[in-house]
């Protein structure tokens, strides 16, 4: 007879006794540990029961014996998991704590009264592996597999060769073209 059955007829004194003897002990524990993953008390008392409440659903498959505190903290880590998944929310994080430094540099977008010839001239200014990927990507409009194949260089390769070309026209548009025209 499985607990969760106990449960529903009344649950014999004997499995309870022995669930509060091997879980109760590591309330503590488990509610320091909620506290930090949760970052509120309201939170973390919610799923240190919560945590309790699927233990004693699961207790017929506790091994007696094995180390309950590991066994009650995958338990408590899987339901904190669902319950972030399900609030579609990531953690909020203070002034304090965002490092500015390894963040990317704002780039200017092209300039919006670009010729064609202003185009052209940026063009020829890059170098030819950079102006190859360029094209087949922005004007042959193919896939990087595909023109990793048709040049014969790993995806990774055709990715950063055309983040790099982009970059480069960006910096030569800006820098020759004339906003007031």
């Amino acid at each position: 007879m499985t607990l969760r059955t106990m449960a529903s007829a009344g649950q014999d004194r004997s499995d309870r006794a022995l669930f509060e003897s091997e879980v109760l002990p590591h309330a503590d524990r488990l509610f320091r540990l909620a506290l930090w993953l949760e970052r509120d008390r309201a939170e973390a008392e919610d799923l240190v029961q919560d945590t309790v409440a699927e233990a004693l659903q699961s207790f017929h498959r506790f091994e007696r014996g094995t180390n309950c505190r590991a066994w009650l903290i995958s338990i408590m880590r899987h339901l904190q998991s669902k319950r972030w998944r399900a609030r579609g929310r990531v953690r909020l994080v203070s002034e304090d704590e965002v490092d500015l430094a390894g963040t990317l540099t704002f780039e200017a977008p092209a300039p919006e009264h670009v010729t064609d010839d202003d185009m052209l001239r940026a063009l020829e200014q890059l170098p030819d592996v950079f102006q190859e990927v360029l094209l087949l990507a922005d004007v042959e409009e193919l896939s990087y597999r595909e023109i990793a194949a048709a040049l014969t260089v790993p995806i990774g390769t055709v990715m950063s060769r055309l983040s790099r070309a982009r970059q480069m026209m960006r910096q030569q548009l800006t820098g020759r073209v004339n906003p007031s025209r």
